[in-house]
């Protein structure tokens, strides 16, 4: 039998870590009958409206099995912890945009309350929130929930956001991000929605066919400095967003969502917390996939405009009254 491997193996190359786990294998794939996120299931109960579980099936453990030692190669613990954050009882519902704001808060304050718990382990530098959704991206399990990655490293997307921020910091004296939060208003071409305390658009450098970046207008570093209306908000928005999205092509949409903040044990002055948001479909209805030029050079080719993007996206929110249901 091959040997059980959970580990970090450092890639020269690129310069980064890449999380190595066969214990992921064992973990069931979107299967017929029994879901493990129901109500009644052995380890969700009953009398919940939302809760964050052990991911059993983890990338990353607080008693990481032993690395393999090499010559050259340089490996380290996969040490840190993996929640799954089960969002509702109700397993066939298509997406969180479908329950009311007041939940989508209530989901939202729960992982404000995890990242708060999780600071206090020093041992750890990230705390990664995030969602898939759909079977056309690899779901293993379509009962409505979220992930979290609490990290011994700060991913390679976010540190290279850190450097450039800090780079533009140093020039202009002033966040980067909050300059494009103001260019975006001054243009007003790619917002999608916006409200007192928040504004979605699709960024003039889009990646993602319907990328859309959410950020807080006040200067937010982390997830705790978020007030609590803040958060009543940002579900607002959320829901507005999503609804949006699976009803701009007229079919759901597949997509990723990503939550980046400060690392858990610095806070730098010129980083500012945003969520972005991966549609997955082209304006055809077809699937954008990470291919040759991507994957393999690096860089993203984009089919339309987000401009043009933006304003579909703008008129299914408007058309569905996104937000409002």
């Amino acid at each position: 039998m091959e040997r059980r491997i959970q580990e970090l193996r450092w890639d020269p190359v690129l310069g980064e870590w890449v999380m190595v786990s066969s214990i992921r294998e064992a973990r069931p794939w979107q299967p017929e009958g029994f879901c493990p996120f129901c109500p009644g299931a052995p380890e969700t109960g009953y009398g919940w409206d939302a809760l964050i579980l052990r991911n059993r099936y983890p990338m990353l453990s607080d008693t990481p099995l032993e690395p393999g030692k090499h010559v050259f190669y340089r490996t380290a613990p996969s040490y840190g912890r993996c929640w799954v954050v089960i969002e509702t009882p109700i397993h066939d519902l298509d997406d969180i945009s479908d329950l009311p704001v007041e939940h989508i808060a209530r989901v939202l304050n729960l992982v404000v309350d995890k990242y708060r718990e999780e600071k206090q382990d020093k041992r750890l530098a990230y705390f990664l929130f995030f969602r898939n959704k759909g079977r056309e991206i690899g779901v293993s399990l379509t009962h409505p929930h979220s992930q979290i990655y609490v990290l011994p490293f700060v991913p390679v997307r976010v540190q290279r956001e850190i450097e450039n921020a800090r780079r533009y910091y140093s020039e202009s004296k002033e966040c980067l991000f909050c300059r494009i939060i103001g260019e975006e208003e001054k243009e007003r071409v790619r917002i999608v929605y916006d409200s007192s305390d928040w504004v979605a658009f699709i960024p003039f450098y889009a990646h993602w066919p319907f990328e859309v970046h959410i950020y807080p207008r006040r200067h937010v570093g982390e997830l705790t400095d978020l007030t609590s209306d803040e958060v009543a908000a940002l579900a607002h928005v959320l829901k507005t967003v999503l609804c949006g999205l699976n009803r701009v092509l007229g079919k759901p949409m597949p997509y990723t969502m990503v939550l980046h903040q400060n690392p858990m044990h610095t806070r730098y002055p010129f980083y500012h917390l945003h969520i972005e948001i991966y549609g997955m479909y082209r304006t055809t209805g077809k699937l954008k996939y990470a291919a040759g030029m991507e994957t393999g050079g690096g860089n993203f080719t984009y089919d339309s405009t987000p401009e043009y993007v933006a304003e579909l996206l703008r008129k299914a929110i408007r058309e569905n009254k996104c937000g409002h249901m």
